[in-house]
């Protein structure tokens, strides 16, 4: 059946199940909302309206033989939260989760067994079949974090284009979205106490197209930005999916939007922060955030109108790309430093970084950031989400602080496919779909109690060589479906997975992608409106051949 990503003990029977007319589902406590997508997602598909049933069916202690059958879920407190078990025999299909989302990750399984079809939004006939074999699935993750972050802010996506994403990542069974919502080129969600950071920080005049050595332009304004309905509805479609949203706002560093729309928060004794704009290139950008009493204010702010809408127990602050060369300069950052008792400009960083790890602490929640943040010592509580390379992660994993394994050399999914100058504007390492799954999480180094502190493993989709959805869809897939089992499957070592088994489901998993309206690089190549030719890419310099 081109079960992705691949679930743990699988046992076919001989028979299959048909849905009918009289097919009802029977939602256990705490199931209502997978008893719900199911009716909205296989109703639509199949025509049928599976009708709730009483929901004793749900224990299974009723509804054997009836016409049509049950569809069962319900809640096993004895199996692990994210794990559940699918049944389909003659009287019907039954899942049981150890909590409400591992009953929505075997409804994903469901949806699978049904065939592509069942991605569609409408039957595409009248009177069709829909059968399920007679099967037994039990499953679990490897990791409770799966994630995938998404940049809106070098490029905005639309919020219906959020929501698309979410369904994606729902059905590969990821449950983690990060949501890049700030940096030099746009800041993307409404702060009422704040209204330029949207009404000036949220627009750019004109972007570059490609690389930033191409000298090509896109000259018209970008941008957008989520109001914050738009987030709280973003946030209550991913809960409904078992989706948990991590909302990153970065400083020190990438805040040029944000000192456009408050130039006081740059450094202004060093430069003339009213002359900047929101950034309209791509890179390392020298406008950092000046350490001052009033940028902490001015943050803690955002933050606390964050914490309103983002009920997420993590909450990402950037940290990395940080040029010291303002504060170096400033005579209030070097006044700083002096103060705090500070060696030099990275525990000046790793100042900014503790303070805002302790303010988040203090309301309950958990400070995330990229591995810079380990310069000048790492905040007690901070969780590091390791893009260099393995090294960050190891490092933080061996000091007792717990890990998000997303290395650029393997999981950054802006970075080109395939070798070939058709591949669109060519990013970095080449990384194909193979490459993306041998990708080991956890690396050797760690010992059994160090590799605990590996909460999981994440995706990145950077955007500025995306200008739209389709772009996305791209660099995402088919790779994000292969990321998808690494995350979630119990694999073998890399060397030793069997990538042909993989090709084999992936067969069948295209054809799922094709029904979503994924425009995903296929295995040939990319189409002709896939390809930018002409257009400037960055190839890592002094890598390896083909790099």
């Amino acid at each position: 059946m081109g079960l992705i990503p691949a679930p743990r003990q699988v046992a076919w029977g001989n028979d299959s199940f048909v849905l009918g007319e009289g097919t009802g589902i029977a939602a256990g406590e705490g199931t209502r909302d997978t008893a719900r997508w199911l009716r909205a997602t296989l109703g639509a598909v199949t025509g049928l309206e599976l009708p709730p049933k009483d929901a004793a069916d749900a224990t299974g202690a009723t509804g054997a033989g009836e016409s049509g059958g049950v569809i069962r879920l319900r809640v096993d407190p004895a199996l692990d939260a994210e794990a559940y078990r699918l049944s389909v025999t003659a009287d019907g299909v039954s899942i049981e989760g150890g909590a409400a989302a591992g009953v929505f990750w075997g409804a994903q399984t469901l949806r699978q067994l049904l065939g592509p079809d069942a991605y569609r939004r409408a039957p595409l006939a009248p009177g069709r079949v829909w059968t399920l074999p007679y099967v037994t699935v039990e499953d679990a993750p490897r990791f409770g974090w799966r994630g995938t972050m998404l940049d809106v802010s070098r490029h905005f996506m639309p919020k219906d284009g959020v929501l698309r994403l979410l369904d994606l990542l729902a059905a590969h069974k990821l449950n983690v979205f990060h949501f890049h919502l700030t940096d030099d080129q746009g800041w993307r969600v409404e702060i009422k106490r704040h209204p330029k950071l949207t009404e000036t920080g949220s627009w750019r005049a004109r972007t570059k197209f490609g690389h930033r050595a191409s000298p090509l332009w896109e000259d018209k304004p970008h941008g957008g930005f989520y109001t914050q309905d738009d987030i709280r509805e973003i946030v209550a479609y991913a809960h409904a999916r078992h989706i948990a949203v991590v909302p990153e706002i970065d400083l020190p560093g990438h805040s040029q939007a944000a000192i456009a729309a408050y130039p006081e928060l740059g450094n202004s004794d060093v430069i003339d922060t009213t002359s900047l704009p929101v950034w309209d290139t791509w890179g390392v950008n020298p406008n950092v955030l000046a350490p001052t009493d009033n940028t902490l204010r001015f943050y803690e702010g955002v933050f606390e109108e964050l914490l309103d809408l983002f009920p997420s127990t993590f909450i990402h602050v950037g940290g990395d790309e940080c040029p010291k060369d303002q504060w170096k300069q400033s005579p209030t950052a070097q006044a700083r430093i002096k103060e705090l008792g500070l060696a030099d400009e990275d525990e000046l960083q790793a100042w900014f970084i503790r303070h805002f790890d302790t303010w988040l602490s203090e309301r309950g929640r958990r400070l995330i950031g990229w591995d810079e943040i380990l310069e000048g010592g790492l905040a007690p509580g901070a969780t590091v989400s390791s893009w260099r390379g393995y090294r960050g992660g190891i490092t933080a994993a061996q000091a007792g602080h717990d890990v998000v394994m997303c290395p650029e050399q393997q999981v950054y999914l802006d970075h080109r496919q395939a070798p070939g100058e058709d591949e669109p504007v060519p990013i970095g390492y080449v990384r194909g779909l193979e490459d993306v799954y041998r990708f080991e999480p956890v690396p050797p180094q760690l010992t059994a109690d160090e590799a605990r502190h590996v909460l999981g493993t994440q995706a990145n989709l950077w955007t500025e060589v995306m200008e739209n959805a389709q772009r996305v869809d791209y660099q995402a897939f088919p790779r994000l479906s292969a990321f998808s089992e690494v995350a979630w499957s119990e694999l073998p070592e890399p060397a030793a997975r069997d990538y042909a088994d993989f090709e084999r489901r992936m067969t069948v998993h295209y054809r799922r992608l094709d029904a979503l309206g994924v425009d995903y690089r296929p295995p040939s190549g990319p189409m002709p409106w896939q390809r930018r030719p002409g257009v400037l890419g960055r190839p890592i310099e002094g890598a390896p051949p083909n790099v």
